[in-house]
């Protein structure tokens, strides 16, 4: 029941998120202009989220299948390489939804 409700909070989280930088809008990109990354990587990085989030509902859906997992292990990656851009460009206030994705993630795995 945990792991159903985390993989679709997660799910949409990732699915508007990578939705919106997918758009190319303002808003949606701000948060990785902030931080340094291009728009043509920020895009990038909107189509391996909302693939991910794709594949968290996939794995709701068929429990057998492994593909949650790995889009939520691919997630993780995401949101570790994305608290890194922020350290490094010195935005430590502006990381904490990526520590709160981070450890969502986390606990999605360990439970699976």
């Amino acid at each position: 029941m945990i792991y159903n409700i985390i993989s679709g909070l997660l799910a949409v989280i990732f699915l508007i998120s990578g939705l919106s930088k997918i758009s190319g809008s303002n808003a949606g990109l701000s948060g990785t202009r902030d931080v340094g990354i291009n728009d043509l990587l920020a895009r990038l990085i909107g189509v391996v989220e909302a693939v991910a989030a794709l594949g968290l509902i996939w794995g709701l859906k068929n429990p057998s299948d492994s593909i949650g997992w790995y889009a939520a292990v691919t997630l993780w990656i995401a949101m570790g390489v994305a608290i890194f851009a922020h350290f490094r460009a010195e935005k430590l206030n502006t990381a904490f939804p990526a520590f709160l994705l981070l450890f969502l993630t986390t606990v999605l795995m360990v439970i699976k």
